[in-house]
């Protein structure tokens, strides 16, 4: 995947100027793909001269802001690449090797970035959970797109109580060995 299919499916759903774009991904794309604004706004300028997007027109002259829309072109692209095959996300997480790495060395080294991941796991179910409350809790389940996002985020709440239950079994092991050498 490339962030400018990430683009027009946020551009699809509402055009928008890169700013919003950039704050829109920070609340939603940005939990599963990560981009800096900086990115997002060299890829709005690949896409355009592609002609993908198209800024729309401003009655205001004078601002620099550009609203971007789809084009046909754009919309093609993307439906061509829904299609494609693709495999499984592999897991690439820093953690895992620091821990087969801890395996080795031994001394519980990784124990407190462990905690801290239990932490941070902890806070992004809270804070999946204040969404899911906020935009599903009275949604409509008939609305094909609400199901879509909605479960979209309900395998980030998954991912997030797998990790934590994974870090909480984990931890005490850890400890345990540490205790009994």
């Amino acid at each position: 995947m490339s962030l400018a299919h990430v683009l027009l499916t946020s551009l699809i759903e509402k055009p928008s100027t890169g700013i919003e774009l950039a704050r829109r991904f920070d609340r939603s794309m940005g939990f599963f793909w990560n981009a800096t604004h900086q990115q997002i706004y060299r890829e709005l300028s690949a896409m355009q001269q592609k002609g993908w997007i198209s800024p729309i027109e401003d009655d205001d002259a004078q601002s620099r802001k550009k609203t971007y829309q789809v084009e046909l072109l754009g919309r093609t692209e993307l439906s061509s690449w829904m299609v494609k095959q693709s495999p499984p996300a592999q897991l690439r997480e820093e953690l895992m090797v620091r821990l087969r790495a801890e395996a080795q060395i031994g001394g519980n080294t990784v124990l407190p970035e462990l905690e801290r991941h239990l932490q941070l796991h902890q806070d992004n179910l809270k804070l999946y959970q204040t969404i899911y409350a906020k935009d599903f809790a009275q949604a409509n389940t008939a609305d094909r797109t609400l199901f879509i996002h909605q479960q979209i985020l309900q395998l980030g709440i998954d991912m997030e109580i797998g990790w934590i239950q994974w870090l909480e079994r984990m931890i005490p092991a850890l400890k345990n060995f540490d205790a009994n050498q």
